[in-house]
């Protein structure tokens, strides 16, 4: 997994009813855009997460593309 300031990380729920998590990449503290990640949550608090297999990354050219009605998610 790698990504890069500004990306999204998104935690996908494990049970049902469970909403989606979503940060934002705020700076990488791996190298070459590896975990370990600061997370930015959407209440405003931070934190250092090391993402598991159930992240996935939003880059932000895949965010634009959403934004803009593309298909970002199609392979």
């Amino acid at each position: 997994m790698r990504a890069s300031k500004g990306d999204r990380l998104v935690q996908h729920g494990r049970v049902v009813g469970q909403h989606d998590q979503v940060t934002e990449v705020v700076e990488v503290l791996g190298s070459e855009g590896n975990p370990p990640y600061r997370v930015r949550f959407e209440d405003g608090h931070e934190a250092i997460m090391s993402p598991g297999p159930d992240c996935q990354v939003k880059h932000r050219d895949e965010q634009a593309m959403d934004q803009r009605g593309g298909f970002a998610d199609r392979p």
